[in-house]
């Protein structure tokens, strides 16, 4: 093994016994075990339950196909070895760098290996999957933020914005929620969704609703004092052709908070999140009572020193 190889074989020794460490401490199967600690080896690799998740960002590293087939193959080998699970089990996916501009990519299928399985994450089940889309059905990060909503969700009126496979939806149902509204462009996520709801036995049709809609003109049309717990965790960028109009985030985000403020109850709480790392929340105009930049407190352990997501408590 060269020089190379040696020092990721190292890096990754020493995360790993970190990492899974505090994992068991916490009872946790889903985890980041590494994330481009090593500029020589971009990856970011993650554990849901017995599998591994690799993604590659691809970058000019000059390597002709064959020799860059060979080079993953034998870093295949030593993520493996350190983690102890058969490389059978190891899902890769390349991955380009995200910029803000990026297209509305959020919703592209990539596969049709349809490799479904389920994992769990605090007592509640999750479908995932690691071949056929951009993203695996459950953002790891949230971790701690899905916990927050699960604890104040009892007897409130959840909406979930931009809910993807509706992971919070599912923890404020669990927590008891008088009713959870999942809100998304893509049918596909939204029958995920449905398909996580299904298998955590929260089948309640009176209860639980689940809206395809543009979120940006959904939210013109609710009527004030309409929910009481809010989610929106929205894309950086969007263009889907299923959309009125583009989605800018940093452009966009304070007529979409006060429209959900608008929305919310005398003692609305809006939980709000971007990846876009250069964003700037402008204060001045939201129109809330409270701000509270959450970001640190929602960091998970495998995310410390990492995380490239900003996360925001906002009071009506």
């Amino acid at each position: 093994m060269d020089a190379k190889f040696q020092m990721f074989e190292n890096r990754l020794t020493k995360v790993f016994k970190h990492k899974s460490k505090l994992a068991r401490r916490q009872n946790i199967s889903c985890y980041r075990v590494y994330d481009h600690d090593l500029p020589e080896f971009p990856f970011s690799i993650e554990l849901y339950g017995d599998k591994i998740y690799v993604a590659e960002y691809l970058r000019r590293h000059g390597m002709e196909d064959d020799k860059h087939e060979l080079w993953l193959d034998e870093c295949l080998d030593v993520i493996s070895t350190i983690i102890e699970i058969d490389k059978e089990k190891i899902f890769v996916r390349q991955r380009k760098k995200m910029s803000h501009r990026s297209s509305g990519a959020q919703y592209e299928k990539l596969d049709t290996e349809s490799h479904f399985f389920n994992v769990e994450e605090s007592g509640l089940k999750f479908r995932v999957n690691l071949t056929d889309y951009l993203d695996t059905g459950l953002f790891l990060d949230h971790r701690i933020t899905r916990g927050m909503v699960r604890d104040e969700s009892k007897d409130l009126r959840v909406l979930n914005l931009f809910c993807y496979t509706g992971s919070f939806s599912v923890y404020a149902a669990n927590g008891g929620a008088l009713s959870v509204t999942s809100v998304d462009l893509s049918k596909t996520y939204l029958s995920w969704a449905e398909d996580n709801f299904n298998i955590n036995k929260l089948r309640d049709k009176k209860k639980y609703h689940f809206v395809h809609a543009d979120v940006k003109q959904y939210l013109k049309t609710l009527k004030p004092n309409s929910f009481d717990l809010i989610i929106m965790d929205p894309p950086t960028f969007s263009n889907s052709k299923r959309m009125k109009d583009i989605l800018d985030i940093q452009q966009d985000h304070v007529e979409l908070i006060n429209d959900v403020l608008n929305a919310a109850s005398p003692n609305g709480i809006l939980y709000f999140s971007t990846n876009y790392t250069k964003f700037i929340l402008d204060e001045k105009q939201i129109k809330a009572s409270q701000i509270k930049d959450i970001t640190k407190a929602t960091t998970p352990f495998d995310f410390e020193g990492k995380l490239k997501r900003w996360c925001y408590k906002i009071l009506k």
